[in-house]
């Protein structure tokens, strides 16, 4: 037994290593009742392979502070990378329980059930970028795992883990919800029942287990390697009304009375949602010189600064291409209470990726429907979030480049890179229109913005900011 244990464990390390190069992500997860064998049997796999890309991370009961981050956000945190293991010591399933059982943040979620859209949505998302997710649940003789925790008891050094035992989820609450859950996502990454009475044969059992997907995994990613397609699918003669409303009159005076007094509301509401900690989140899109960052200062030039944040977006650092393209946005959303204001978003995948070929036909393709998720989530946290996309005409976009080109302080708003875009005007109107149709929901409405008025733009923006907000906090709609 200890012989084949040791080939099949030098037969997972030959693959991760391979799987490694290949660049792609495994996820292991173990559940089970308390001293069913998870320590022991995770801790047997952390020791097989490569540290230098293997981590290792056990859910925890969550803080004060935790609770006031949306409920992925550990897993989106401790993903891996492309080409790494991360092992999960108890996962979202067992946390989702956590939540239930002790009836954690029960003012946001209320149904408890709407964790489960979070769950299959964040791993079918995975999945389809490529994770390899492994997931094993294990079982136990009883009087083996009750022995087990009265020699835990009797130990002082190890007292502390019976402990935990006793104040994790009670066993009969743990096992009752875990069947349903596991059944939610059986269809996507099916579950592994381990029986951890003959600790030996749960050893072989687990490597095989892993050994068959990884094999399987490297299978696959070579075979959709080979058949990759980059594709924009764009039409031969692309028209369309929807961005033709670029005026927005508004008189000088106007823009100089009302925007003190916008500002002013929304430092108010900034405090209320503070104080109802509800987190707002703002997207800005919108064509090149549109006016995005003028828009976002006067949104920002009244708030309190330690409530807000302006994450300024462009192109994804090498660190940032390892993991999924949502990653660096899902560990940057702001905590209950606070704003995030994005200057390009996640939408890039289906904006610029797709118009300059940077992602594939598949992958652009599955973001409407994986973004709608990821929205929706947010959504289920108890978030605010207002998308605007800005919209100004052609030949006001020519003059606004050349006022850049032509005025020293500007030219750095200038590159090369807005006149190639300019150049494919059509597709990127193209590619906006496809976005706006498909992503645009209750939950997270698109805002077209006509921008060739920058006051006008920006007082339209403040409104519907506080319109949204105050329709939240007190039920009232004044625009």
């Amino acid at each position: 037994m200890t012989e084949i244990k040791e080939a099949l464990a030098l037969k997972v390390a030959e693959l991760v290593r391979a799987t490694h190069e290949a660049k792609i992500p495994v996820m292991v997860l173990f559940e089970g009742i308390p001293a069913s064998g998870k320590s022991r049997l995770s801790n047997e796999l952390l020791l097989t392979l490569d540290a230098k890309y293997t981590q290792f991370y056990a859910t925890k009961t969550p803080t004060a502070d935790d609770l006031r981050m949306p409920f992925l956000y550990p897993y989106w945190k401790n993903m891996p990378k492309k080409g790494d293991v991360t092992i999960f010591f108890r996962s979202w399933y067992a946390s989702k329980l956590d939540y239930e059982v002790h009836g954690l943040k029960k003012e946001i979620y209320k149904d408890y059930d709407v964790l489960n859209h979070e769950i299959k949505g964040f791993e079918s998302m995975l999945q389809d970028d490529g994770y390899e997710i492994i997931k094993f649940y294990l079982t136990v003789n009883e009087e083996k795992r009750l022995e087990h925790i009265a020699q835990t008891k009797e130990n002082p050094l190890t007292r502390w883990k019976a402990q935990e035992y006793e104040t994790a989820i009670p066993t009969k609450s743990y096992e009752k919800g875990m069947k349903p859950l596991m059944k939610l996502t059986e269809d996507l990454s099916p579950w592994v029942h381990i029986d951890y009475t003959e600790r030996g044969k749960a050893v072989n059992e687990m490597y095989e287990v892993i050994i068959e997907r990884l094999e399987k995994a490297l299978k696959a990613q070579q075979k959709k390697k080979d058949t990759k397609v980059v594709d924009g699918k764009f039409s031969d003669k692309f028209e369309t009304d929807m961005f033709e409303d670029t005026e927005d009159e508004l008189k000088k005076k106007d823009y100089k009375k009302l925007l003190p007094e916008l500002q002013h509301r929304m430092r108010e509401i900034q405090y209320a949602l503070y104080d109802r900690k509800i987190p707002l989140i703002l997207v800005y899109e919108g064509m090149d010189a549109a006016g995005k960052g003028g828009n976002i200062k006067r949104i920002r030039e009244s708030l309190d600064p330690t409530g807000y944040e302006v994450n300024a977006i462009s192109a994804p650092t090498e660190t940032e291409l390892a993991y999924h393209y949502l990653w660096r946005f899902a560990t940057d959303m702001p905590r209950t209470g606070h704003i995030e204001i994005f200057d390009r978003s996640w939408y890039g995948r289906v904006l610029v990726e797709r118009v300059e070929g940077f992602a594939s036909t598949e992958e652009w393709s599955r973001a409407y429907k994986e973004i709608n998720q990821f929205e929706k989530a947010l959504q289920i946290e108890g978030a605010i979030i207002i998308k605007f996309f800005l919209v100004l005409d052609k030949e006001e976009q020519l003059v606004r480049f050349e006022e850049r080109q032509n005025t020293p302080e500007k030219q750095w708003k200038i590159t090369d890179e807005d006149w190639r875009n300019r150049e494919k005007w059509d597709l990127y109107l193209e590619a906006s229109k496809d976005m706006i149709d498909k992503t645009s929901t209750d939950e997270a409405p698109w805002v077209i913005v006509p921008a060739n008025n920058k006051k006008a733009a920006r007082i339209k923006a403040l409104k519907t900011i506080i319109e949204a907000c105050e329709e939240r906090l007190w039920g009232v709609k004044r625009y």
